[in-house]
């Protein structure tokens, strides 16, 4: 509530004109109401000719558009006002997705984020431009009209103070169950968002596993839960216009039926002021009435906001990254891992005690079983997850001194999987770099990840369009255009996850020669699997279980440690 309350007082000017115009249409609505009773008094019990009340005619066309006017005034404010709030949580929402670490990043479905930046902000309209302007109006207006017929009519003043809190109490008990609604509505949206997404990403294994229907059947039901929340929230709306109705309906009743009685039976009052207070009495009920409505508008709004506004405080691992900035290294640097742990808080998996040198362009190969903790380990030199015991130190200095974004600008990730954007491949490639780059390096980096061939015989060449996650590219194709961002980068350390897995032995070949002239200036870190791979490292280890079981040279480990000779064996043996 407290930061919903800043995202308005940022705009305190325009709530300051609001309220001007608020009270410039209280007044308005009461001169209007003594301009009607003038001209109506006059027609009919003073029999003044149409000549006589032509100037009270203009004086209520005057107080009709400044009446018109002031509430136009009032709703262009808080349009304007939720315009550019909506614009401002949207940017810095999306600056705090970008900003997040890439651990944090990585977490929740894109769909939810998508549906938070578009839905869940669209949400927020109209608790700034409705319910804002009419909570101003239905405070004013109500009371200055009850000040009024207070000094009009005491006995109607009674009965408007005795029912009128039946609507504001209604109103609260209605509406702290609408906002709890409307959260739930929008967590059902950004999980049928979020579903509705993986499904589309992942239809073809989807029809390859013959897994459609069940999918199916679970995005009807998300779908449907969407549904019931959204009809429940319209259930409320129609009660509780119902009850705003009823009240106001017998209140004014009994208003007019005192009125008569006082002004027919005891003759105590005039006709010119019972019909002031019949004209202010509906105004008075219509005011809270359009509050009961925009009441629930409100707190479905600000159940929205709320929603967004925590998007804000999820916990992120940039706080455990330090403020200095990483200097850049001109050559490789050694890397020291000082008793390294992690453990899963879900699986309760332990990466434990891992302890190594990596010497400049030294090629390091990370191996073990599936589960032995070897992504874990490049995750956290890549500084996608901090390190819970141990440190990693750069040239004698701690990684997690640093800014996140500095050690992120001297490294080259390379995954299993590299996302390629729709667009053209020479765009692709600029990815690799946040600096100007001409069109000659593009080329040359495409040349050393060699896919430069393939690219020359395409018709328009660099300019090549390929479609969202790389569709129309091969495995190997989207691994080469990943590497020729890292020529382009000309990182100092290149961490790759088995780069290549699944591939063909000929297009494996081509990308070892493209790693090892990365060797050349960089230190090469390689989750591997492929035994010539293995063969080659100045260093491997070799972990076991999240333990490092050793490290050394192929040739040492085959010597010294049956379950790397194990291994190495069932891998010969099965080529």
């Amino acid at each position: 509530m407290q930061k919903l309350k800043q995202t308005v007082w940022r705009h305190k000017k325009r709530i300051y004109l609001l309220v001007g115009l608020t009270f410039v249409l209280g007044l308005a609505i009461v001169a209007q109401a003594f301009a009607m009773t003038n001209i109506v008094d006059g027609v009919f019990l003073k029999d003044q000719s149409f000549a006589a009340i032509t100037p009270s005619l203009f004086v209520l066309l005057l107080f009709l558009l400044v009446r018109a006017g002031s509430d136009y005034m009032s709703k262009r404010i808080g349009v304007s006002i939720a315009s550019e709030v909506k614009r401002d949580v949207r940017r810095d929402l999306l600056t705090s997705y970008v900003g997040r670490s890439i651990s944090v990043a990585g977490k929740g479905q894109t769909g939810k984020k998508v549906s938070m930046l578009l839905d869940g902000v669209d949400e927020m309209d109209s608790f700034y431009s409705q319910f804002i302007p009419q909570v101003m109006q239905s405070m004013f207006v109500p009371i200055l009209a009850l000040i009024v017929i207070f000094t009009q009519h005491v006995n109607s003043g009674i009965i408007l103070l005795v029912s009128a809190p039946f609507i504001p109490i209604f109103m609260i008990i209605i509406g702290l169950r609408t906002q709890k609604k409307s959260e739930e509505k929008l967590e059902k949206l950004a999980s049928f968002s979020g579903t509705f997404l993986d499904t589309l990403q992942g239809l073809v294994t989807l029809k390859l596993f013959g897994r459609t229907k069940q999918q199916k059947d679970a995005l009807e039901k998300s779908s449907l839960g969407f549904r019931d929340t959204t009809m429940e929230i319209l259930r409320i709306v129609f009660t509780q216009s119902f009850a705003l109705e009823l009240i106001s309906m017998l209140s004014i009743g009994i208003v007019a039926l005192e009125l008569a009685i006082q002004l027919i039976i005891y003759e105590s009052i005039s006709f010119y002021t019972a019909f002031v207070i019949l004209i202010l009495v509906p105004e008075f009920y219509t005011s809270l009435k359009e509050l009961g409505t925009t009441f629930h508008n409100g707190r479905s709004s600000m159940g929205a906001a709320q929603k967004v506004l925590e998007e804000f405080e999820v916990k992120d691992e940039t706080a455990l990254w330090g403020e200095k900035e990483f200097p850049q290294l001109d050559v490789a640097p050694t890397i020291q891992l000082d008793n390294l742990g992690y453990t899963y808080p879900d699986s309760g998996f332990q990466l434990r005690a891992i302890k190594a040198t990596f010497q400049p362009k030294q090629k390091i190969a990370i191996v073990g079983a599936s589960g032995a903790g070897k992504t874990t380990l490049l995750h956290m030199l890549a500084g996608m997850i901090a390190p819970e015991q141990g440190s990693i130190k750069i040239n004698e200095q701690a990684l997690r001194n640093n800014t996140e974004a500095s050690w992120l600008d001297q490294i080259a990730y390379i995954s299993q999987h590299p996302y390629i954007f729709s667009g053209t491949i020479g765009e692709n490639i600029r990815m690799g770099t946040t600096e100007a780059v001409d069109e000659a390096s593009v080329h040359e980096a495409a040349r050393l990840a060699g896919i430069a061939p393939l690219i020359e015989s395409l018709d328009h060449k660099y300019e090549t369009k390929i479609g969202e996650a790389g569709r129309g590219l091969s495995g190997g194709e989207k691994q080469r255009v990943s590497i020729a961002r890292a020529f382009l980068k000309k990182p100092r350390i290149v961490l790759l996850d088995e780069p290549t897995r699944g591939l063909d032995l000929a297009t494996e070949k081509i990308l070892q020669k493209s790693i090892e002239k990365l060797n050349e200036t960089a230190t090469v870190i390689t989750v591997a699997h492929r035994l010539h791979t293995i063969k080659t490292a100045d260093q491997i280890l070799f972990l076991e279980k999240g333990q490092l079981q050793a490290v050394g040279t192929h040739a040492s480990l085959l010597e010294t440690v049956p379950a790397y000779r194990d291994m190495v064996t069932i891998q010969q043996g099965g080529k």
